[in-house]
């Protein structure tokens, strides 16, 4: 007997789940040259955005919607590799913000044009501009809406 290819599963987080593994997987494919896998990528990027006025840990998985626990299994590998540095913040000790080393600058500029050619791909799969930047939108407002965090956090 062989099973459904698609689940008959009603739950949407399921479905976003496997929609997330999936793209994780065929980015990390594209993005393998680099030595990079596309989260280590986001987390690069994402620094290097805020090079300026690095972010905590904790900012930084607020930032990324990740779990302090899970983004700090990440930091240890790219601090290991030299990629990232946890510093200590000159006005507030007990601050400690993750900077991106120049080595990590370095990474992720040699990961950038992998990351452009999954995404590229993606869009000339998934198809047009409009649809592409709808779904951008839908899934930026589910991961940063506090309302809808506010409702699954309430006890009724």
């Amino acid at each position: 007997m062989s099973l459904p290819l698609r689940s008959a599963s009603p739950c949407i987080a399921s479905a976003m789940r496997a929609a997330s593994r999936r793209l994780t997987l065929l980015y990390d494919e594209v993005m393998a040259p680099s030595g990079l896998r596309l989260t280590q990528f986001g987390i690069l990027a994402e620094l290097e955005r805020r090079a300026s006025e690095p972010p905590t840990v904790s900012e930084l998985a607020e930032i990324l919607t990740m779990e302090r626990s899970a983004l700090g299994q990440s930091l240890r590998t790219l601090e290991t590799d030299g990629l990232v540095a946890l510093g200590r913040d000159q006005r507030d000790a007990r601050r400690r913000p993750v900077r991106l080393t120049p080595a990590g600058r370095k990474a992720a500029a040699r990961a950038r044009p992998y990351w452009e050619k999954a995404h590229a791909q993606f869009s000339r799969f998934y198809g047009d501009a409009a649809a592409l930047s709808e779904l951008r939108s839908t899934l930026r407002d589910i991961a940063e809406n506090r309302a809808l965090a506010d409702a699954f956090a309430r006890r009724d």
